[in-house]
């Protein structure tokens, strides 16, 4: 990963939503060269007054670039990769002919599955990162941060040239900027824990209108939750991969609400704009792999079918 005299690489950060402008922003504020490539609309208010982050500690103007042409990617020593689930494969096609010879894409998605996508769509092989921030756009050029921040990175099986080094820098880069960045030895673990709480909050918020605080907060709303990290943590399991006892799954889910008491989930933020939403990459994965895994998922597979439905009522 090439570096510039003062030791940070270039950083090009591909889907510039919520996930994309804070972790840009944190890293871009301690130094590190950033662009931002996103829709025009946001482009165009960051060049114009710069990316506005708000967070309990007020607002502050971040001063960042910005880019609605993937070539911005050109030159790039990392590439955050921070599009929807669902557009993985295509974003790894774009990406692919346009990375420098040594650069590092870090997948900061939500699911278990998108280093694979893309591999299997373009041959890339990033590092998977998991990520634990509340963040939301309050429009175009502003990023609303609700709550904690910190990653967990590493090499998934089936690294075509699987290199430690890749993930010790991409961590320095984050720790510098004063971003908690852990390095797992088998980041799965943490990737299924990370659907556990996905999968625990997001249909429920989405369905509900509800913030993480009402839910926790609410007797059924805990009973549910509880069947629907059951479901998940047994399809993990029966998946080969290693997860704490429920009991502490549910303890993690509880912390994250009470944490994040005014967040509200991606998925409810997208129905709210009539967009497609990532519940095919989180309950939806559960559904997929419990039935290929002879798991039963009912809870699961009822929250799904019932976002899905709202998703296409919503859409104009």
């Amino acid at each position: 990963m090439v570096q510039d005299a003062a030791g940070w690489p270039r950083v090009a950060v591909f889907g510039a939503g919520a996930v994309g402008c804070w972790y840009g922003a944190q890293l871009a504020k301690a130094g590190a060269p950033v662009v931002l490539i996103g829709r025009p609309a946001h482009v165009e208010a960051i060049r114009r007054d710069g990316l506005r982050v708000d967070s309990a500690a007020g607002r502050e103007t971040v001063a960042i670039g910005a880019d609605a042409s993937p070539e911005a990617l050109r030159g790039a020593g990392l590439v955050l990769l921070c599009v929807k689930s669902n557009d993985t494969a295509e974003a790894a096609r774009t990406i692919a002919p346009r990375l420098d010879p040594g650069a590092i894409v870090l997948s900061m998605q939500n699911g278990v599955d998108n280093v694979q996508r893309a591999r299997e769509a373009a041959g890339l092989d990033p590092v998977a990162a998991v990520v634990y921030v509340g963040a939301s756009m309050g429009g175009p050029g502003r990023v609303v941060h609700a709550g904690r921040g910190e990653l967990v990175i590493g090499e998934l099986p089936g690294a075509a040239d699987p290199d430690p080094a890749r993930t010790a820098q991409v961590a320095e880069a984050f720790r510098r900027a004063g971003v908690a960045c852990e390095v797992s030895p088998d980041v799965r673990a943490a990737l299924w824990t990370q659907l556990v709480v996905n999968v625990a909050y997001n249909a429920v918020s989405a369905l509900a209108g509800a913030r993480y605080g009402a839910i926790v907060g609410d007797a059924g709303a805990l009973a549910l939750q509880r069947d629907l990290i059951a479901e998940c943590a047994a399809v993990a399991r029966a998946d080969g991969v290693p997860l704490a006892p429920l009991s502490e799954l549910i303890d993690t889910v509880r912390a994250v609400g009470h944490a994040m008491t005014g967040a509200t989930s991606s998925t409810e933020q997208v129905l709210a704009r009539g967009r497609p939403t990532e519940i095919d990459a989180l309950n939806g994965t559960v559904v997929r792999r419990g039935d290929a895994l002879g798991v039963p998922v009912p809870v699961n597979r009822a929250l799904h079918a019932l976002v899905r439905l709202r998703e296409r009522s919503a859409r104009p």
